[in-house]
């Protein structure tokens, strides 16, 4: 990307971004939001969130977020009905809400990430106000459907009118952007809705790379993300049960969701209960342990927009599997660093995973690698340099992360000998980083440690005091 020259280029932001999805929620828009607005505040902008309440609170506070601080404006809300942690807006008074909030903040940009419900009066507001929009669409119709109680023979007709309604809100935006190309078409194609730029969510790779050697030894796959039906995780417990059970396979799935005792019952029918182990949702620095001890990642998924989780793995040094639908081949270069299959094709599913799992050490190697080599386009400085620019509105720039250049889908081959060394080189400087991160941890927890015993001690001394004046004054 260009670097812009505008005398006004460098100046702090004030953004604020309007999410429907926010943690505590766990879920690839959540995270993008979240990512997002923590790199724009470590980068001098000033953030604004506004999102669903989760815990009762309704106003604004500051709150930590990918530690960076930032101000959340929490909206008075209901649970989902038949979901453990989602929570939607209350829709009275939105319109009012976001002028207040609006005119309160005066944002140099606002940029929503979904249509659905605060996304429309943010919207509607700040283009009244003369505030420019930017919106970037997480959103599948397809993905919805199923948790609606719509009749089949109604589900095309439902997906039309969903697509044209994610088209009314969008077309509004003064930029729309989407995570891949293939997500952008389909905008254009579904929804009506043209010039999407494609704009990767970007990744900090240094949080996950390491140098523990890929291996197969004992082999173990990783499923990391929803539990939702359209993630097809039932195929990945399928294909495991058609693999050799002297291989000795294990399979680690973390996170939560509407299908988590579907699948755990599917287990047990397969025969492969002992083989599956469930770990729920885990800790930001409980993450790359769970990439670092896989031997590949899998994600069968059929809507994925991009996947960030699948970019982690990336950043990981671990080859995916994944299936031929939406944007995974984007990221998943068949032969390079993992391998594709046909969606619901179990036994394909199977024998790609196989790939991986049976592969000598050389072959190991070079499928992490690769995969290195591959999320290098997707660093997340670059996809907030490009934010910036675009709340800036400024022009004669190339707006597009540099994953969607042509030359990125090529086959990779043999990385050349200094774009291993660079690998290595990657390797070597955030697994140092990590050690240090570590040790300052550990040294923290210990002066904790000494701290609270030593805070233990004297309470016990005041104690006896009180109680020695307390005798005397009963005397």
């Amino acid at each position: 990307m260009n670097e812009s020259t505008s005398g006004n280029s460098t100046r702090p932001l004030t953004v604020l971004v309007v999410a429907d999805l926010f943690p505590p929620d766990i879920n690839g828009a959540a995270r993008f939001a979240e990512r997002l607005s923590g790199g724009l505040v470590r980068r001098g902008n000033q953030v604004h969130i506004v999102a669903p309440s989760t815990d009762g609170f309704v106003g604004a506070r500051s709150e930590n977020h990918d530690g960076s601080p930032m101000t959340v404006h929490r909206l008075k809300s209901s649970r989902v009905p038949g979901h453990e942690t989602l929570h939607y807006a209350h829709f009275l008074r939105l319109r009012t809400q976001a002028r207040s909030i609006l005119t309160e903040v005066r944002p140099d940009a606002v940029h929503i990430q979904s249509h659905f419900i605060l996304g429309r009066p943010f919207v509607k507001v700040a283009k009244e106000l003369g505030i420019r929009v930017l919106a970037t669409n997480h959103f599948m119709p397809e993905n919805m459907l199923r948790y609606l109680p719509v009749p089949g023979f109604l589900q095309r007709a439902g997906t039309r009118w969903l697509w044209n309604d994610v088209g009314r809100v969008l077309r509004q935006a003064d930029q729309v952007t989407t995570p891949t190309r293939r997500a952008a078409m389909l905008l254009s194609e579904k929804a009506n809705v043209s010039n999407v730029l494609a704009i990767s969510c970007g990744i900090d790779a240094s949080k996950f790379a390491n140098n523990t050697r890929i291996s197969n030894d004992p082999p173990r796959i990783l499923f990391l993300g929803r539990l939702d039906f359209e993630k097809h995780i039932h195929n990945l417990l399928k294909a495991v049960a058609l693999m050799p059970r002297d291989l000795g396979v294990t399979v680690e799935i973390v996170g939560n969701g509407g299908e988590r005792d579907h699948l755990k019952a599917l287990a047990s029918q397969l025969g492969i209960a002992s083989s599956v182990a469930f770990s729920g949702h885990i800790t930001e620095e409980e993450l790359p342990k769970a990439y670092e001890r896989a031997t590949v990642f899998a994600m069968p998924s059929i809507a994925e927009l991009q996947s960030i989780a699948t970019m982690e793995a990336m950043a990981s040094g671990r080859p995916v599997v994944a299936a031929d639908a939406m944007a995974l081949p984007h990221l998943v270069h068949h032969g390079d660093n993992g391998y594709l299959f046909a969606p619901d094709d179990v036994n394909a599913f199977k024998d790609r995973l196989l790939d991986v799992l049976t592969a000598d050490q050389a072959e190991l190697d070079r499928l992490s690698d690769n995969s290195l080599h591959l999320i290098q386009a997707h660093d997340i400085q670059t996809t907030l340099a490009i934010f910036e620019d675009l709340y800036r509105d400024e022009e004669n720039l190339s707006h597009e992360s540099s994953d969607n250049l042509s030359d990125y889908t090529q086959a990779i081959g043999i990385l050349s000998p200094a774009f291993k060394a660079r690998v290595q080189a990657l390797r070597d400087g955030t697994q140092e980083l990590r050690d240090f991160v570590d040790e300052v941890r550990d040294d923290i927890r210990e002066r904790a440690s000494e701290v609270r015993g030593d805070i233990k001690e004297a309470n016990k001394k005041v104690k006896k005091a009180v109680k020695k004046v307390a005798d005397r004054l009963r005397d």
